[in-house]
């Protein structure tokens, strides 16, 4: 962010940076920098001296007392070295004195940006050493799944990593990964859901100059930067079956050639994946390779939800509440016995992620020095009935145009008995989207906050297919 009154200043920040992929915002006074700061977290700030409303001096003065606060450069065209030297002594990071060239800039931004990852890296060893595994839990079903991680981990095995969403199989990537032979090698993770099919096939394997357009420059793919360490596929069930069988040859023989290039490039990488469908199901429906799952499916490694350890709700809950009041700024003691039942009475279908989530609106809503309360959670009381919820047609109007509602709001009540399998429960949601939304795939894709692929793969478990459906619409395909 960038708070100077100048409007040719901002401009000359924006034009620079932008086009190196910086996200940038810039504003004139301090009453918008700290209405912003507020909102959203940023690494970097440029801050002038004297504003319109006031001192930058006094602003980077409330900075220093922020746990999670942004590198501060400060601006002035009036500056002197005790000005400098006063700025620095209370926490910023460089004093830049106008007029100044864009080198300059360039010059503090990329120093910056190197500090940061020093700090960050720190931030991480010295986590490292305070806990020695983020795998938080003593139930049973946890008990189990680190005796198979320590187990696996010293080995080069290939491991696939089953779970619901929320479940935390990154995280069980990562511990496998530190607890192995290659953690002083580069851990480099790629999500297979979130690259289309264009680019993925780039992602991987990299390209040479030239080989498509836009390759102005030859690129390395993730297999090449996982030399000699550890590669995570995440949801590794969205790749497309042309691709599914170049990964496969990558996983048997240990080399690939670049998207364009003919040199055949040799590597020694162990791969982890995760998934959250059924792959076996997905091999039986022709959508996954048999030999590409059973390729990855040396050593499976399922990851209970929330719901399988309950034992593990209250340890997860206060880890969350110090580490996230912590970043926060605030001292909160713990939860009132109220809110500790309702959390431990909750069904956690978004398992740890959702736990995660709802401890940090409590965090904010709560005051420091007060423990949580149950209404902060904003959770339901226990035995209470739910709200009415507005009907799914009032998502969509008489032409099948969207109007804003959130997804919450939707769900229709659930008729007969409510012990339902959750899968079921997806099922009629999903159906009903659909239905109030005319068969519009990518409308209904935003309202339930999933990728079109998802949606048509859900649609596929269903055997729902494009009869009697309206065509996808331009903007999907």
């Amino acid at each position: 962010m960038v708070v100077d009154d100048e409007p040719i200043i901002r401009k000359s920040f924006e034009e620079l940076l932008r086009p190196k992929r910086y996200s940038i915002t810039s504003v004139g006074s301090l009453s918008d920098a700290e209405r912003l700061l507020k909102k959203d977290h940023f690494d970097l700030l440029f801050l002038d001296v004297k504003l319109p409303d006031g001192e930058g001096t006094d602003l980077l003065e409330r900075l220093m007392k922020m746990p999670e606060r942004p590198m501060t450069i400060m601006m002035s065209g009036y500056g002197t070295v005790e000005s400098a030297v006063n700025c620095m002594r209370q926490g910023a990071f460089d004093y830049l004195l106008k007029p100044f060239s864009l080198n300059q800039i360039e010059v503090l931004v990329q120093k910056a940006e190197s500090y940061g990852q020093v700090l960050r890296l720190n931030r991480f060893l010295n986590e490292q050493l305070t806990d020695s595994s983020d795998l938080i839990g003593d139930s049973e079903a946890m008990g189990s799944l680190k005796k198979m991680l320590r187990k696996v981990a010293p080995t080069d095995a290939t491991v696939l990593i089953q779970g619901e969403n929320g479940t935390g199989k990154e995280l069980i990537a990562r511990e496998i990964y530190h607890a192995s032979n290659r953690k002083q090698g580069p851990f480099i993770k790629v999500n297979c859901a979130a690259i289309s099919e264009t680019l993925i096939e780039s992602e991987f394997f990299g390209h040479e100059k030239g080989s498509f357009t836009g390759a102005t420059e030859r690129r390395e793919g993730r297999f090449e930067l996982a030399n000699g360490g550890t590669l995570l596929l995440d949801e590794v069930s969205e790749i497309t079956p042309r691709l599914q069988a170049k990964l496969l040859r990558v996983l048997q023989e240990q080399e690939f050639e670049r998207v364009g290039g003919v040199k055949t490039i040799k590597v020694d990488v162990r791969v982890l994946a995760t998934t959250n469908r059924d792959l076996k199901k997905a091999v039986e429906k022709g959508d996954f390779r048999e030999d590409l799952y059973y390729r990855l499916h040396v050593f499976p490694v399922y990851v209970p939800p929330l719901r399988e350890r309950v034992g593990d709700i209250e340890r997860l809950a206060n880890h969350f509440l110090q580490r996230l009041a912590r970043r926060h700024g605030l001292e909160i003691p713990g939860y009132s016995q109220a809110a500790m039942d309702r959390l431990l009475q909750h069904p956690w279908p978004g398992n740890v992620r959702e736990l995660q989530n709802l401890v940090e609106r409590a965090v904010i809503l709560t005051e420091s020095g007060t423990p949580v309360q149950s209404s902060a959670l904003g959770l339901p009381p226990l035995g209470g009935v739910p709200a009415p919820v507005a009907p799914l047609e009032s998502l969509a109007g008489g032409s099948g145009a969207m109007v804003s509602a959130p997804l919450v709001e939707t769900a229709a009540p659930v008729s007969g008995n409510v012990m339902r399998p959750l899968h079921e429960v997806e099922k009629e949601h999903i159906l009903r989207v659909l239905a109030a939304l005319k068969d519009n795939r990518t409308q209904a894709a935003n309202i339930l906050e999933i990728s079109i692929r998802t949606l048509r793969n859900k649609l596929n478990e269903y055997k729902i297919g494009t009869e009697g459906a309206l065509e996808e619409s331009a903007e999907e395909t």
